[in-house]
C-alpha cells in the first residue's frame, strides 16, 4: 500500500506563490534540489491540478543534457512516474503516463492508495487541501523558503485542523529548512 505525501516549498509564511501568482523565489539550489530528488525517486504517481500540472509538464521534452546534474536526474524520475491530473478544464495533456479526472473523489484516491506498491505525491495547494480535508494525506513535506510574500497561494488550508507529528527536518546552506511530518489520525 502506497502512502499519499504532499510536497511543496512555501515561503516562511506560508504560501506557494506570491499575491501576483509568482513562485520564482522557489527554485531549489542544487542542495535541495539533489535532496528532492531523492525523496521523489519512490514516487510512482503524482497527483496534481491543473495548474501545478502545467507548470511541471516542461520536465516531459527539455533538453537536460546541458544542465546540471541534479536537473537531469529530476527529468528522469518525473518522466518515469505516472501521472493524473485533476481538470474540468484541461481537454488533453502533452505527456506520457498521464490521465485527466474531471473530479477529485477521495474513495477512487483511497483505492488507489490501496492497489499502489509505490508511494503518491499530490501537488498543487488547492488540490492538496481538499485531500487534506477528506483525510487521504499520510505525510506532509514542506521546504521552508527564507522569506516571506505576505500573501498569496496557501500551502496549507486555513479551514482544516490538522494535528502533526514531527518525522525529520534538516536545515540546507541556503536557509531553506526541510521539515517532514505524519499527518495523526
Amino acid at each position: 500500500m502506497g502512502k499519499l505525501v504532499y510536497s511543496a516549498i512555501t515561503s516562511l509564511d506560508g504560501y506557494t506563490a506570491d499575491a501576483n501568482g509568482n513562485f520564482d523565489w522557489s527554485a531549489p539550489d542544487a542542495e535541495v534540489h539533489a535532496f528532492v530528488n531523492d525523496l521523489e525517486r519512490p514516487i510512482g504517481t503524482y497527483l496534481y491540478g491543473r495548474r501545478l500540472y502545467e507548470t511541471m509538464s516542461v520536465w516531459e521534452t527539455w533538453d537536460t543534457t546541458v544542465e546540471p546534474r541534479e536537473v537531469q536526474d529530476f527529468a528522469t524520475i518525473w518522466r518515469r512516474a505516472t501521472k493524473i491530473v485533476y481538470s474540468r478544464g484541461l481537454h488533453a495533456v502533452g505527456t506520457r503516463l498521464t490521465t485527466i479526472e474531471r473530479e477529485f473523489v477521495p474513495d477512487d484516491i483511497r483505492a488507489l492508495k490501496e492497489s499502489s506498491p509505490d508511494d503518491l505525491e499530490i501537488g498543487g495547494a488547492t488540490l492538496a487541501a481538499a485531500a487534506l480535508r477528506a483525510g487521504l494525506i499520510d505525510e506532509i513535506a514542506l521546504f521552508l523558503s527564507p522569506l516571506v510574500v505576505g500573501g498569496g497561494l496557501r500551502a496549507l488550508p486555513q479551514d482544516a485542523r490538522i494535528d502533526l507529528e514531527l518525522l525529520e527536518q534538516k536545515r540546507f546552506t541556503s536557509g531553506v529548512v526541510y521539515v517532514r511530518y505524519r499527518v495523526s489520525s
